[in-house]
């Protein structure tokens, strides 16, 4: 069970919320308020029932906003959900980064400005437990998670040789002794109307080894914006993809498009148990250790 003293405020459930293209982090947290809701009675302060103990303090979600403005013609048919015109012509609209190219292979142009945006986020509002993605925040997600493994560095280097790109000076901090990187693994990665990035060798080291982290993944039956078999590059990028013996499906269909189900309760649920198995299996290793020893439109993304 988590203790804290009286000048340390109880943990909670920190999650980091990444907003898909077009978006913002407003836009995306008015869009999940029911989610968010829906987290907090599920993960409540203690002692309120349903508690989890490794984190009495309740839950906390933060919504960063990519760092790319996105322009008019970033936008096929400039029909943005949400977005905004400025007096200025700028519209409310941001992105992890630009697709460039005609097919695959494509590459993703300011991609090392979204992850700079997003380790910053970990450092100043962190640490997080887990992260949940929606379209092309649910594809940073699963990077994010590869990125934070113990061993991605190594598989970044390794992959320099044959093109790829190299770990990002963004995650990386140099305490005067060792280089480290700026956040430990998370508990558990989610990722809604998410995918894989290109097939470009350039990436291919977020995916190689497969990511260990655990990862939900939902997707909508009738998406037309991500296809199903890129999401389910995603999902097969993954270790324990589909899930674990004994454990909740880690692939979860519903029955909508491109969006996030953030209300129907079957898909709530889905969430909450995923995370109560992988954060409830994780702190009752911890205490087990500590005993022994004394987490419809064509969108270019």
């Amino acid at each position: 069970m988590a203790t804290t003293t009286p000048d340390q405020p109880p943990r909670k459930l920190k999650i980091l919320m990444l907003h898909g293209y077009t978006q913002s982090g407003p836009l995306f947290h008015l869009k999940t308020k029911a989610l968010e809701k829906n987290l907090h009675k599920a993960f409540p302060a203690s002692p309120s029932p349903g508690h989890l103990p490794s984190h009495p303090g309740g839950c906390e979600l933060h919504y960063p906003t990519a760092p790319i403005r996105l322009s008019a013609t970033d936008i096929p048919g400039y029909d943005v959900d949400g977005a905004s015109s400025a007096d200025s012509g700028e519209i409310d609209s941001f992105g992890w980064w630009r697709r460039k190219g005609d097919a695959e292979p494509y590459t993703y142009a300011g991609i090392e400005l979204g992850l700079a945006t997003v380790a910053e986020a970990l450092q100043k509002d962190g640490p997080f437990d887990g992260v949940i993605g929606f379209s092309q925040g649910g594809a940073l997600a699963g990077m994010l998670a590869s990125l934070l493994e113990p061993s991605r560095r190594q598989a970044f280097e390794s992959a320099q040789s044959a093109g790829g790109i190299r770990y990002p000076d963004s995650f990386t901090q140099d305490s005067g002794f060792i280089e480290s990187v700026v956040h430990p693994q998370l508990a558990f990665a989610v990722s809604y109307s998410g995918f894989a990035a290109s097939t470009n060798p350039l990436y291919a080291a977020f995916y190689e080894p497969k990511i260990e982290t655990p990862m939900l993944h939902f997707l909508g039956s009738v998406d037309t914006v991500v296809e199903e078999k890129r999401s389910l590059r995603l999902v097969e990028a993954c270790k324990d993809g589909q899930g674990v013996e004994g454990g909740s499906s880690r692939v979860v269909y519903h029955p909508g498009g491109h969006f996030l189900p953030s209300s129907q309760k079957a898909y709530v649920a889905a969430l909450v148990g995923f995370i109560r198995e992988v954060v409830g299996k994780q702190g009752a290793e911890k205490t087990e250790k500590k005993d022994e020893g004394v987490e419809d439109m064509d969108v270019p993304f």
